[in-house]
């Protein structure tokens, strides 16, 4: 790939590269659907919502990050505005004649192991946070450093970090909580 990004990429090369950053950073896509949704319909619907926008933005992408960095931009910028919409959503439900509801979300799959609980536990406090926060504290599982994570959010290192610290302690007092509550 040449330094002036892919705007001069054909169709063919833009496939080829969709399909490798779709094979290589799929977790991405669940991780951070799974943090900004209540429900595998919803997760599964918000991953659809971020490939349509990482495939209608591939010929933007100019090379000035890594492209993990441009992946999680796209997929956490997508579930920012997809959880800011939610709302409207929710207002379209339909009622019958009964007042009773024509679409609901689905349940989500019932987990007898006990890691499965308390990884579903962390995500339901994750969700709790507020939208940059929960962006923050999902880069940060995914292992990538102050630094990487300053590139993808757009904000000081030192931002970074006190906006984690934050998170944490809101993370703690939430999973005591919800741990209480079982």
């Amino acid at each position: 790939m040449d330094t002036n990004g892919l705007s001069m990429m054909n169709a063919h090369s833009q496939s080829t590269l969709f399909a490798g950053l779709w094979t290589d950073h799929r977790s991405i896509f669940y991780k951070v659907a799974k943090s900004f949704t209540s429900s595998v319909a919803d997760e599964s619907d918000l991953v659809q919502e971020m490939l349509l926008q990482l495939w209608q933005s591939l010929p933007r992408y100019e090379g000035q990050c890594k492209l993990t960095t441009w992946v999680y931009r796209v997929c956490l910028n997508t579930a920012m505005t997809w959880k800011r919409d939610e709302m409207r959503r929710l207002r379209r439900i339909a009622v019958d004649e009964e007042g009773r509801e024509l679409l609901c979300p689905l349940p989500s799959p019932s987990r007898s192991q006990e890691s499965s609980e308390q990884l579903e536990a962390l995500y339901a406090a994750i969700r709790q946070l507020p939208r940059t926060e929960r962006s923050l504290v999902l880069l940060m599982l995914d292992g990538l450093s102050y630094r990487e994570i300053s590139d993808v959010a757009g904000i000081s290192e030192n931002h970074v970090g006190v906006a984690l610290s934050r998170a944490r302690k809101q993370l703690g007092e939430s999973m005591k909580e919800l741990k209480n509550e079982h």
